[in-house]
């Protein structure tokens, strides 16, 4: 037997007797998961701690942008969305009251494809380079192919425990790990468990028990998405995300598996056309939602909201900005730290860039222990601002384009009808690579929002007429002022602070 072997075995016996690793990661979803194995693939030792290990149902965490994939991949993980049945996304089918237009994902260089090789890295022209592929698919499915990944692995100890607390040190304010509630599989009672790591890494998700303990922030919540599951619904462009403008609010269509698509349909607060005496959300969906869909949608849409009488699931649409963290022995991320929107499916892009940041922050030939509290918050800090290279972007992007498709009131619009036309002219390669997770440049955002603003204002005029000068200045003023009150505050709070 190997020395290597051994101490693997002892490790194992400790994460399994004594419940000490050295990493104890709480939550086993998209970010806890790939966190475990990224950190165990380094040789370190890793308790995964998951309340419910039966395979999830979600209405969110379905569709995968290509930075998603290709994070996924630099991973060792990239095999968890093949053999679930995962439907390739080239892009998204933009429609806007009855017209639409097509955008895919650009070509880029120095991606990772399912073989693991990067392409363009040998020869051929940007021409000859694949197109990118986002993926999407049933969350639970891919939830458990994750879950096998880190059951699997040596380094990693799963253990379904509900955790309760964190437990701090008599001294000092540094975290040792947490207090949880455990099954027993005799007795069926929970009976009270420690588990202790020199870090512990809490990804409890968008419900998060610890975040108002540790993090100011808090969630702001200005719609929900209910969800419908249609069956052989007719897309009218199969591989591709469908936003839908032309209800009150935007509704977002993609294929998650051979036969089933999902519909999640935007309900902002105390909207007027899903009050009780319209119908609530049911009748939201079946007066104003269901005529503004593309017709070959409506039959299975129809039949989904017919199935049954019940309220559609749910989930509220959070924006929680992103915060530092200076917790001794303590990083809270994935859901638990930052959320966006979800109408530009960048969730799982964000916590898997987070992964691949913090595998490289925290590697045992930059910090061999995990104890040293001092270079670990050293690295956090490096890890807050270097995320914001890309996450802002998707962040940004997720919040501005939902203020604009859910325009209500004049100025935002007008942007709205910018917005399309400015895809309408072709623009699309930078703005796609940017909502892709492709291209990491925050300025490069800066430039198409402020243009879009400006050919919104140009399309004003046109409608208003030249000769009114002085409302045209007027307008003009409102609309760049209408632009900067949803983009500056954003990007402030998520490239700045």
């Amino acid at each position: 037997m190997s020395v290597t072997t051994v101490v693997v075995d002892e490790l194992a016996e400790r994460r399994i007797k004594y419940h000490e690793a050295d990493v104890v990661v709480v939550g086993a979803g998209v970010f806890g998961c790939a966190v475990a194995y990224a950190l165990a693939e380094q040789g370190r030792s890793v308790i995964l701690l998951e309340r419910w290990m039966k395979e999830p149902n979600r209405i969110v965490g379905e569709l995968m942008q290509p930075g998603g994939v290709n994070s996924l991949r630099k991973l060792g993980l990239g095999h968890c969305i093949e053999d679930i049945d995962s439907m390739p996304c080239h892009g998204f089918n933009v429609f806007f009251y009855g017209n639409d237009i097509r955008m895919p994902y650009p070509r880029i260089a120095g991606l990772l494809g399912p073989d693991g090789k990067v392409n363009g890295s040998t020869n051929g022209s940007k021409a000859e380079l694949p197109r990118p592929e986002g993926r999407s698919f049933h969350h639970g499915r891919f939830i458990t192919h994750l879950r096998r990944a880190c059951l699997k692995h040596p380094n990693i100890s799963v253990f379904e425990t509900e955790v309760i607390s964190t437990v701090k040190g008599e001294h000092n304010p540094e975290i040792l790990g947490v207090e949880t509630r455990t099954t027993n599989a005799t007795t069926g009672e929970k009976e009270p468990d420690c588990f202790f790591g020199q870090l512990t890494i809490i990804a409890d998700g968008y419900a998060s028990r610890f975040r108002k303990q540790f993090i100011k922030q808090t969630p702001i919540v200005r719609s929900k998405f209910y969800a419908l599951e249609l069956i052989d619904c007719q897309l009218p462009s199969p591989g591709y995300g469908h936003v839908i403008i032309g209800a009150s609010s935007p509704v977002l269509l993609y294929q998650i598996g051979t036969h089933e698509t999902r519909a999640l349909v935007d309900v902002p607060e105390k909207l007027p056309e899903a009050s009780t005496a319209n119908g609530g959300v049911r009748g939201y969906m079946a007066k104003v939602v269901l005529p503004a869909l593309p017709e070959s949608v409506q039959p299975s849409f129809r039949a989904a909201l017919e199935k049954d009488s019940k309220i559609p699931q749910s989930m509220p649409n959070s924006w929680l900005p992103p915060s530092k963290q200076a917790i001794p022995g303590l990083i809270i991320l994935g859901d638990a730290m930052n959320m966006r929107h979800p109408l530009t499916g960048g969730g799982m892009t964000v916590a898997l860039n987070d992964v691949v940041i913090l595998r490289d922050l925290l590697a045992p030939d930059k910090i061999p222990d995990l104890g040293d509290t001092a270079a670990v918050g050293k690295a956090m800090a490096t890890f807050h601002w270097r995320r914001k290279q890309l996450t802002s972007i998707i962040n940004v992007l997720a919040m501005a384009l939902y203020n604009l498709f859910a325009a209500q009131n004049e100025e935002l619009a007008k942007l709205k009808r910018g917005c399309f036309a400015y895809f309408e002219r072709g623009i699309v390669n930078e703005p796609m690579g940017m909502l892709g997770g492709l291209i990491p440049d925050p300025l490069v955002l800066a430039y198409h929002f402020f243009s879009v603003a400006f050919l919104a204002i140009w399309l004003d005029w046109k409608a208003t007429g030249l000769w009114k000068l002085p409302l045209l200045l007027w307008n003009a003023f409102w609309i760049l002022w209408t632009a900067s009150r949803v983009f500056l505050p954003v990007m402030y709070r998520e490239l700045l602070v």
